[in-house]
């Protein structure tokens, strides 16, 4: 029979074995791919985290409030004009009798929608002019600089202001003129992202095969530089919100009876001092609220996509 000292002793031998194993595993395991990591850290970041869910319950309610509301964004009551929040209109009403609850998600449609196009059309324009600019080089990238450089030296609200009394208040207008100098920040990003990589072996490799230069923008370095991107891209929208809800308070936004934040802003800031609150608080109150949550997240998908922090 085998004794009991000898059944420790073997024991005792087996417990380095079992924690080198276990090592080795960890070691072996697949480990995270760059996005699965970052959205990882992004998730232990609670206020980036909490402006997303923001963002989208957000999203959620301009899409489904207006279409879903007993009251029309456009339909007039005058009976019913600057009552106060009450259980009938959870946001009071405003001179014309209309529901500020049904207008202020009205408003949030159009704020996000500007935002976003404006995003998008920055996103497009800054990839392929920065991307072009950084990888081909020399006289071309000093040309495509300087021209840059111009656009980035004029008063960008002048610029917007000037286009919105020529071009006329409308929601495409606002849209031409927030992206006509707006993708100039995305094309310095994209130069400097693409100016580090295009160097790198893999794309030295694409070129030994005659790929062509579109190919390797496409293929190689444009995803390669996804992370900065994604971060102006989300730093892009509230400043495109903003400047949108400033021109609309400035009266060069759409036009009445439809609603943006900025027409409402605009609208209650005469009747402030008559005690009508409302008109004015809710508005302001979801233009801040989303600008924060906007500029919470692009810093946490900042810290997040940044490949120094990874591990």
């Amino acid at each position: 029979m085998t004794n009991l000292k000898e059944v420790e002793i073997k024991d005792e031998w087996f417990k380095p074995k079992a924690k080198n194993l276990e090592k080795a595993e960890m070691v072996v395991r697949p480990s995270l791919s760059y996005w699965a990591d970052a959205w990882r850290k992004l998730k232990k970041n609670k206020l980036a985290m909490l402006g997303m869910f923001f963002l989208i319950f957000l999203a959620i309610m301009a899409i489904f409030v207006p279409i879903f509301s007993p009251y029309l964004v456009t339909a007039t009551d005058y009976p019913s004009q600057n009552k106060a929040p009450s259980m009938t209109h959870w946001f009071g009403t405003d001179e014309a009798g209309r529901d500020v609850f049904t207008r202020t998600w009205y408003g949030a449609r159009i704020s996000l929608f500007v935002g976003l196009m404006a995003a998008l059309i920055d996103f497009f324009i800054g990839i392929i002019y920065g991307g072009i600019s950084g990888y081909k080089g020399g006289k071309v990238d000093l040309i495509m600089m300087r021209i840059i450089e111009v656009l980035y030296g004029l008063p960008h609200l002048l610029v917007v202001i000037l286009l919105m009394v020529v071009m006329g208040s409308s929601l495409t207008t606002i849209i031409v003129a927030l992206t006509i100098t707006g993708w100039v920040g995305m094309a310095r990003i994209v130069r400097g992202q693409v100016l580090q990589l295009k160097n790198y072996e893999f794309v030295t490799a694409s070129k030994s095969f005659g790929a062509k230069t579109s190919r390797i923008i496409r293929k190689n370095l444009l995803p390669n530089t996804m992370g900065p991107i994604i971060v102006q891209m989300t730093l892009t929208v509230p400043s495109a919100i903003f400047a949108e809800a400033f021109l609309s308070f400035l009266g060069l936004g759409i036009s009445a009876p439809f609603a943006s934040w900025g027409v409402m802003a605009n609208d209650a800031l005469p009747v402030i001092l008559s005690g009508h609150w409302w008109r004015l608080f809710f508005p302001a109150f979801f233009i801040s609220l989303t600008m924060f949550a906007f500029n919470v997240l692009g810093d946490g998908l900042q810290d997040a996509l940044d490949p120094k922090l990874r591990g």
